[in-house]
């Protein structure tokens, strides 16, 4: 009975400490204000698989006509990958606040290098990163320029799915560093922009408690398209819970969705 009291207290300290850390990343992510002010037809479907994630969305505004947004992934979930995400946050703010940089792929560039820099003041070796898909838009001429490290960009036209692939190269630690490349692309109207991380896509559940996997998720994107955007992340979550049912959530989850 006395060590049922003593778990109880260090369950309740624990999960205090963890909720109050949420409060603390909350406050990294861009308010929801802001990206409606500039992103009118958007949504952002984020679910942390436990009370602090390792994904976060990002956002930086530029100009009137011009902003940066990102779906990011850090290495693990929980307390390890909040952690993670504070430090690959920052380095997304200097990069851009600090250093002046606005092209997609030297930002990674710019991000990778000081976030190897942070870890390696370690004694030990921290080989932690993140995979992310960033977009640089342009609202005015519909321009969109995309860099990824690990995950892609999917663009919706006519109900088919335009993939750009990513650099196979997470922004963290890695043996032969190489640039990231900058895809340009001219959007149309009515074209769907998504970027996300791999959790809706690595989730286990339907009938035979399999993952989810990225061919049904281009069905998805390709079949939610032509509704308007509020609708688009209504059916995309109802979609999630069905698949996943009674299972567990196996990874935080972030997608990120845009109606030109």
């Amino acid at each position: 009975e006395e060590q049922k009291i003593i778990i109880e207290e260090k369950q309740k300290e624990i999960l205090s400490s963890i909720s109050y850390a949420k409060r603390l990343q909350e406050a990294i992510l861009p308010p929801r204000s802001l990206i409606t002010e500039n992103l009118s037809q958007s949504f952002i479907m984020y679910k942390p698989k436990d009370i602090v994630a390792g994904d976060f969305y990002w956002i930086e505004v530029i100009n009137k006509d011009s902003l940066l947004i990102a779906a990011a992934d850090c290495t693990g979930h929980g307390v390890p990958g909040a952690l993670v995400s504070v430090v690959c946050s920052n380095a997304l703010n200097r990069t851009v606040k600090e250093f002046g940089i606005t092209d997609p792929g030297k930002i990674l560039d710019k991000t990778r290098e000081l976030v190897v820099e942070t870890f390696e003041r370690s004694e030990n070796e921290v080989k932690d990163g993140m995979d992310i898909s960033l977009c640089l838009l342009n609202k005015k001429t519909n321009a969109v320029e995309w860099a990824g490290a690990n995950n892609p960009l999917w663009i919706v036209r006519d109900s088919k799915i335009i993939e750009f692939k990513p650099n196979k190269q997470a922004i963290g630690k890695v043996d032969r560093p190489a640039l990231y490349e900058t895809h340009k692309v001219k959007l149309q109207e009515a074209d769907n922009i998504y970027i996300f991380t791999d959790g809706y896509a690595d989730q286990f559940g339907g009938p035979n408690g399999k993952k989810f996997k990225y061919f049904q998720l281009v069905e998805l994107m390709c079949a939610i398209s032509v509704l308007p955007i509020n609708e688009q992340q209504v059916k995309l979550e109802k979609e999630f819970e069905i698949w996943k049912g009674n299972l567990e959530q196996v990874d935080d989850v972030c997608v990120i969705g845009i109606k030109i």
